[in-house]
This record gives structure tokens, C-alpha cells and sequence, in this order.
């Protein structure tokens, strides 16, 4: 389990752009692949980008790929993502944890952060 803060979230207008940020603590940051997972209102938590221990490899929902990119620095404990081209469906609270399959709802971690709102009118 991590403990994580997550931050950057806001409102944009539709083709914006934000950079989502999280700051992780606990050992299994390091021994982990990491993910930005999503929750809309009314729909199940996913996970829509994953990144790999040492952030060599990446994967993403077809829904955002090409618009997203996930980063991590371990020196720092911290995960990114930067979303560019935002759509209206991507308003969601964004959510950082332990993650390696895109789809997943990360049922098995019960610590979660607070989460980040991304809110992007039309």
C-alpha cells in the first residue's frame, strides 16, 4: 500500500490542458508499477494510465491515448500526468495508486487519497 496527495485538478474548457501530480509515501512506491485511475459520477473507478517501476514502460486506455502521458520521478515519490486535449468526458476525480492494468478498478487497495476533480466544460 502507498499513502499518496494528490493535486492539479481544476476546470477547463474543452482542448485544455492540466497536469495532474502525486506525491506518494510508504515503501511500495518503488516496487510498483503506478497509475492514474478516474471515477465520473455514476461510473466504477478506472485505471486509464499505468507506468512502470523503473518508468520505462507506460500503458493507457484507449480513451486517452495520444491525449495523456503518465511520468515518475522515483527519486521524488512522485507520479504525473499530463492531460492534453481534454474532452468532456474526461470530468472525473482522478485518483493516483498502485496500478498495472488499464481497466482496473484497484478494488484491492483500500488507501486512497482524496483524489483531484477534473472538470472540463464544452
Amino acid at each position: 500500500q502507498v499513502q499518496v496527495v494528490e493535486s492539479g485538478g481544476g476546470l477547463v474548457q474543452a482542448g485544455g490542458s492540466l497536469r495532474l501530480s502525486c506525491v506518494a509515501s510508504g515503501s511500495a512506491f518503488s516496487r510498483n508499477g503506478m497509475g492514474w485511475y478516474r471515477q465520473a459520477p455514476g461510473k466504477q473507478r478506472e485505471l486509464v494510465a499505468a507506468i512502470s517501476r523503473s518508468g520505462a514502460d507506460t500503458k493507457y486506455a484507449d480513451s486517452v491515448k495520444g491525449r495523456f502521458t503518465i511520468s515518475r520521478d522515483n527519486a521524488k515519490n512522485t507520479v504525473s500526468l499530463q492531460v492534453n486535449n481534454l474532452k468532456p468526458e474526461d470530468t472525473a476525480v482522478y485518483y493516483c495508486n498502485i496500478g498495472w492494468s488499464i481497466g482496473s478498478s484497484g478494488v484491492l487497495y483500500s488507501n486512497w487519497g482524496q483524489g483531484t476533480q477534473v472538470t472540463v466544460s464544452s
